[in-house]
Parts: C-alpha cells; structure tokens; sequence
C-alpha cells in the first residue's frame, strides 16, 4: 500500500520523524558512542535527502533552478519557513532563510542539538539529489543560533 504523503506538510513530518528517531538516536548515542551513531544517522538522513531531492525533481518535472524554485514552496507550507529571495538567474539562487519553525520545533521539543543533523545536515545532499549539478554554500543558520540562513546554489 503506497502513501501519499503530499497532503501532510514537511514541517509535520519532520515533527513526527525527530519524536520517534530523537529518543533511538539518543539511546544508540548512549550505547554505541556519539560519534559512531552520529556518523550512521547523517549517512542515512543524506541518502534520504538525495532520495526527496531526486524525487521532487521528478515532481516538478525538471530540475533547474526555476524548478527548484517551485519545489523549494514546499518548505514553507504552514509558514515554516520565511525566505528572502536575492538572486536567481539560470545558473544561481541565492536567498536567505530569515525564519525557521523547524528550528523553533527543534528547540519546543527539547531536541535542539539533533535539529541540525535531522534538518539543517540533509541540505546539501537535498540539492545535489534534486540537480547532480546544483552545489550550495551556506555558512550560517538559525538551528546553530544566527539570523539568518544563507543559501546559495549554483550549478556548475
């Protein structure tokens, strides 16, 4: 039986995988060390993330930066995510992440030091799923404390 898991927004989701994966990730970081179970957690949740990126790019039917675009509204249902938009030609999109409800979810839940490796860590792998050519460079995001969330992409 295949479920459509369109109709339930991403920050949803999320919600729902760090409430059952935090408490294993925590129990396997006790028993198996915190840096052995870290390094399998960011293997599974990247293969995963090039996973959702190759199949959105297939949803929105190309994976150019105009596509990306369409997909990336996907992040901001329920306004989960407030994105300021700087730049975007063919070959580059640049914008900024000004407010995050999954970091905020992170921190309600007790669950702040994972928030990154479950959501912030996936990006890069996200981008290069969605487009094999698509690199980003952020320096900077609201889960480690800054203002803002810094992405740029280009694709090379």
């Amino acid at each position: 039986m295949e479920t459509d898991l369109s109709k339930v927004s991403i920050l949803t989701r999320r919600k729902i995988e760090a409430l059952i994966a935090v408490p294993l990730i925590r129990a396997f970081m006790e028993k198996y060390g915190k840096d052995a179970a870290g390094d399998i957690v960011s293997s599974v949740i990247n293969h995963l993330a090039r996973e959702y990126g190759a199949d959105l790019a297939k949803k929105m039917g190309g994976n150019s930066i105009k596509d990306l675009i369409e997909g990336v509204k996907l992040f901001s249902k329920e306004n989960a995510v407030i994105i300021n938009q700087l730049d975007a030609t063919e070959t580059k999109y640049d914008y900024d992440v000004t407010k995050c409800r999954y970091a905020e979810m992170y921190q309600e839940l007790g669950m702040a030091e994972l928030g990154y490796t479950l959501s912030c860590g996936r990006d890069m792998d996200f981008y290069k799923g969605f487009n094999p050519k698509m690199r980003l460079k952020r320096t900077k995001t609201i889960m480690e404390g800054y203002d803002c969330c810094d992405f740029r992409i280009t694709i090379k």
